[in-house]
């Protein structure tokens, strides 16, 4: 690591936090370059910032974040934001380092019992609580919560622009860093889920394993992202909003655009770090 860059990760605190950048809980050099560019990141200017007054419990009473159609705010089709009302939900994409060296996401599988959206893939989060701090705050309490992850654990860096749902539920996506991934003993509130797994956060910019349906809404057309997935001989679907968000996850942390088409209309991902800063 560069001296300049050393000493600025020596004087960056981190938001809500008192570990600096050079405390252990980066583990490797990777994984504190990674935070470093993170911290930079600015998520674009929304168009708008609100959702629909008339919303229904898309989420289901578990107030958990799953949606069939998702899209970044920045593309959302509303022409008049100032008319709808808030409702906001925040999740938490938790990467650590698997043992090939990848950067690997953490998901999880909804219970088979739940009466809605059973069995599908989200990413740990739920609906703000009237206690939370901030999305943060949301985040990794809702993960201690389904997974019984402790956020001493997790570190949080950065947060990306805000999805929306398909009836207009704000979602933040909260990126957070788990340097060491074994002290992370997983306990499942099995009432919400059935799995938990972890898969590599660079498969959502490649085009293998991965198909799209097109879709209307609002008076325009989006994409549905599908990804099939095997992890220990058993086989995940990973789609809609969850997907969404992954792919605009990887695409920030790389530096660089999907393989495919991410969106009609395509979404621009902001180039906030020199051509030499690329995450390796």
């Amino acid at each position: 690591m560069l001296p300049a860059l050393r000493r600025l990760c020596m004087h960056t605190v981190l938001p809500n936090s008192r570990k600096t950048l050079m405390d252990p809980i980066y583990g490797s050099q990777r994984l504190r370059i990674l935070a470093q560019q993170l911290r930079s990141y600015r998520p674009p200017s929304p168009s708008s910032s609100s959702s629909d007054e008339d919303e229904k419990e898309e989420s289901g009473a578990s107030g958990k974040v799953i949606s069939q159609v998702g899209f970044a705010e920045s593309a959302a089709p509303i022409s008049n934001p100032a008319k709808f009302k808030t409702k906001r939900a925040a999740v938490l994409i938790c990467l650590f380092e698997g043992n090939a060296g990848d950067l690997r996401v953490i998901l999880t599988k909804r219970s088979s019992n739940l009466s809605t959206h059973s069995g599908e893939v989200s990413l740990p989060g739920g609906k703000v609580d009237e206690g939370d701090v901030d999305d943060s705050d949301t985040a990794t309490r809702e993960a201690k919560e389904e997974i019984g992850l402790d956020p001493s654990l997790v570190t949080i860096v950065t947060a990306l622009e805000p999805f929306l749902s398909k009836h207009f539920l704000r979602v933040i996506p909260v990126i957070g860093i788990l340097s060491d991934k074994k002290a992370f003993k997983p306990v499942l509130n099995t009432n919400e889920v059935e799995a938990i797994f972890d898969a590599p956060l660079e498969m959502f910019l490649k085009d293998e394993n991965r198909r799209s349906e097109e879709r209307e809404y609002m008076g325009r057309k989006y994409l549905i992202h599908y990804f099939d997935f095997e992890a220990e001989d058993k086989k995940y679907l990973i789609w809609g909003l969850t997907a969404g968000i992954l792919i605009r996850a990887a695409s920030v942390v790389y530096q660089r655009p999907p393989s495919f088409v991410e969106q009609k209309p395509p979404s621009k991902i902001p180039k906030t770090h020199s051509e030499g800063s690329k995450l390796p």
